[in-house]
């Protein structure tokens, strides 16, 4: 299944009437809300399975039916969800196993949420069986748009059936309980194993020390929540439906390596919550522009923004108000990144529990609140940008953030055990892409390097097989490529690759890392201009947290470290190699560094950008995000600034521009919006 086109940005979130089945008053004027905010889309069904399985094997749809009869008739679709993220009562008192183990093994209690162990047969034989009867009495409603697959999948089970699966899942990835020891490197400390059902999970109160063991876990976790998803689709696609289906992923999540769920899934979603407000909004918007970009990566398509908060959350240490227009544009954001929706949690607040003070678009008076007004503002504006769904984004540069790779890192025990700054030096190299008014991707070491002309490494520990020649072929092919410190450190079974580092890639950087020195925090060294350098570079930098010291072969310095006993060595270098260049940042530096540098690439590289028509020479302000997407030959240019204060902007258009949403007056103001079409 292609990539769905829904033929409109969808407006709306999680919809929960089953909370309001004994206030039809209020039903109905929800409705009567919706419309008055220009909501078009609702999900009905998270969290809903006591109320549609009471009891085991008695099914009430008919309050379901109607609601979803209502909003048909107002014009609104639904995203109809299976309710596997929360299990009823009754069915963990009648079979205990589906409920969860944890790593010390004792079996939770019933309560909260995803405490359900994803291997036992009880639980998939009853979400089968839930998913079956929804997708057979409502999933052919002609309200229903997608299916929306249980909700924000995560934790893990190390219960007796689940530590049963991942023995068998580590004898079919391993074969012989011989190469699991060599893989592992079990011989140190003497932990080797003689069988494969000796081996244990994960544990605070066992073995917790073998890189490989722990990292298999989280691989095998993933394979078995991808596993369970996949399960829940078949359900819904042998009962007869074939809507798309989609599943809510959440920011920068560590449980899940979310590129496992791309073959799975027909469109990526995500929950974006950032804490607004608590920086700089542009530092905000930096952060969240990687996430966008990450989920839209993950299938190089259209995503949708499944969840958002129209006003403040109740789980924040802070749960801050979104100051007015903020909301407008956060959700533009998403849309200028590729997705086609903005939605919310939750459509009308709830009246008790844990999240009765979260956000909504109706809140608890029920009336024409600041909040419902903004949230119809950004309905309006989505109605305006309609042409846009379904367009995609054009990158020329691909970031490479590979989630094993990082699981590995941080469990490494290497120079630094506190704060490796991954995310710092990730955020630097972007923001300096982004900079530009470049789009940027946002890849897995397993996804195909083609049509790009930049890819740039931020601290890929880990080259699994072919990596390295992949990069090495991109490379050689006329590619440019942009690699830092700690890279290629380690194989795919976080064994250290033998030999010069970076693995595999020593001749195309031209060089090899000798040492790489830990800093202490406030610690600091600076990097000046090597005479002549290639890009002419005549700052000096200040750089600390890693500085690698290297053995140039035949790459030329361009930038030399100004302290410590490494002082006048390389700290940013250049190669050429084949019909493609490449270079070498050893530290983690400055901002301006990576500007700089990314300024030279971009240019050197040839990418273009629409930037340059609507700001000229003068470059993109600080603050000022520019993002493109495309179809056919038709380009729609979302520039947004998050500053706190104005900026300005040429007072004419570009000739062949229209505006599209927004005014093109000489000045954006704090938070707003243009969006500005290219035939």
């Amino acid at each position: 299944m292609g990539a769905p086109f829904f033929g409109r940005l969808l407006h709306g979130g999680d919809y929960n009437p089953e909370q309001w089945l004994n206030f039809p008053e209020i039903l109905e004027e929800d409705l009567r809300l919706f419309r008055e905010a220009h909501i078009n889309t609702v999900t009905l069904g998270v969290f809903s399975w006591s109320m549609l399985e009471p009891r085991d094997g008695e099914f009430t749809f008919d309050w379901l039916l109607e609601i979803m009869d209502r909003l048909h008739k107002a014009g609104i679709s639904v995203i109809l969800a299976t309710p596997s993220g929360a299990r009823p009562k009754w069915m963990a008192d009648a079979w205990p196993e589906v409920l969860r183990v944890d790593a010390e093994r004792r079996r939770a209690l019933f309560g909260g949420r995803h405490n359900h162990c994803y291997t036992s047969p009880v639980y998939r034989e009853k979400v089968r069986r839930i998913d079956t009867e929804l997708a057979r009495r409502a999933g052919e409603h002609p309200a229903v748009i997608a299916w929306h697959i249980s909700n924000e999948f995560g934790g893990e089970c190390h219960c007796p059936l689940c530590q049963q699966e991942f023995r068998r899942w580590l004898q079919k990835r391993y074969q012989d309980i011989g190469k699991l020891n060599e893989a592992w490197q079990t011989v140190f400390w003497s932990h080797v194993y003689d069988d494969f059902p000796q081996i244990e999970s994960p544990s605070p109160i066992g073995e917790n020390g073998l890189h490989g063991l722990k990292l298999d876990w989280k691989r095998f976790v993933t394979e078995q929540t991808v596993d369970f998803a996949r399960a829940e689709i078949q359900a819904l696609r042998d009962a007869g439906s074939r809507k798309p289906v989609t599943a809510n992923l959440m920011y920068d999540f560590d449980g899940l390596d979310y590129r496992r769920f791309a073959d799975v899934l027909d469109v990526i979603s995500w929950d974006n919550y950032p804490s607004w407000h608590k920086k700089e909004e542009r530092i905000t918007a930096l952060d969240t522009a990687v996430q966008h970009d990450y989920m839209r990566s993950l299938k190089r398509q259209p995503f949708l923004l499944m969840e958002s908060c129209p006003a403040a959350t109740n789980w924040q240490a802070v749960s801050k108000v979104k100051r007015p227009g903020m909301l407008l544009a956060a959700s533009l954001q998403a849309v200028a990144h590729g997705s086609d929706s903005v939605l919310y949690f939750q459509m009308r607040q709830s009246r008790g529990s844990f999240e009765k003070f979260h956000g909504a678009v109706i809140d608890h008076w029920g009336g024409d609140s600041r909040v419902l007004q903004e949230v119809a503002e950004t309905g309006r504006a989505l109605e305006c940008l309609s042409e846009v769904c379904g367009s995609g984004v054009r990158s020329d540069v691909a970031l490479i953030m590979d989630r094993e790779s990082r699981w590995a890192m941080q469990d490494a025990a290497g120079p630094r055990n506190e704060n490796l700054r991954y995310m710092d030096l990730f955020l630097r190299l972007y923001g300096a892409v982004r900079a530009a008014g470049v789009n940027a991707d946002i890849l897995g070491e397993d996804q195909s390097l083609d049509g790009y002309r930049v890819v740039i490494l931020p601290m890929v520990y880990m080259f699994k097989e072919g990596f390295a020649e992949k990069i090495r072929a991109f490379v050689s092919g006329g590619g440019t490529l942009v690699a830092t410190y700690w890279n290629g450190v380690v194989n795919d079974t976080d064994n250290c690759w033998l030999g010069a580092a970076p693995h595999g890639l020593t001749d195309v950087l031209g060089l090899r890392s000798k040492e790489l020195d830990a800093l202490y925090d406030g610690d600091c060294n600076a990097a000046a201009p090597v005479l002549g350098n290639v890009p002419g570079f005549t700052h000096t930098y200040t750089c600390g947290t890693f500085c690698d010291v290297t053995e140039l072969t035949t790459a030329v310095p361009v930038l030399a470290y100004t302290g410590d006993f490494y002082a006048g060595e390389a700290a940013l270098a250049f190669n050429r190699f084949g019909d493609g260049t490449a270079w070498y940042a050893g530290a983690l530096f400055e901002e301006r560094l990576y500007q700089d540098l990314l300024r030279v690439v971009l240019r050197d590289a040839g990418v273009q950008t629409d930037a340059r028509a609507l700001f000229g020479g003068s470059g993109i302000p600080e603050g000022v995000s520019v993002t493109s997407r495309a179809r056919g030959d038709v380009r729609y240019v979302f520039v947004q600034n998050f500053n706190r204060f104005a900026v300005r902007i040429p007072a004419e258009l570009p000739q062949g521009a229209e505006v599209l949403y927004g005014s093109f007056r000489g000045k954006l103001e704090p938070l707003e919006t243009l969006v500005v079409k290219f035939s």
